[in-house]
């Protein structure tokens, strides 16, 4: 998974993107599965739109952000940031 500052062109900022491999978006996929209550037991595979995962991009607005691993990334395209503190 990688964590950056996006590339949008609004005059509110870039926003934030996260990548994700196709393993990633799988098991995130699984992981809302098991949240609603649908456990799955044995091999599988997800697609979407009927084709398998490879890599995946999630795009936040820029009125949004992105917290991981402690640091914020601000979606107006200010430096990732630590708490105050750190």
């Amino acid at each position: 998974m990688d964590i950056k500052r996006g590339n949008g062109a609004t005059k509110y900022g870039p926003g934030v993107a996260i990548e994700l491999t196709g393993d990633e978006v799988a098991t995130a996929i699984a992981a809302y599965l098991v949240a609603h209550n649908i456990h799955v037991d044995g091999p599988r595979t997800i697609s979407v739109d009927g084709q398998l995962l490879k890599r995946h991009r999630v795009f936040v607005d820029p009125s949004g952000f992105v917290i991981a691993n402690r640091v914020k990334f601000d979606g107006r395209g200010e430096q990732p940031t630590r708490p105050e503190g750190e």
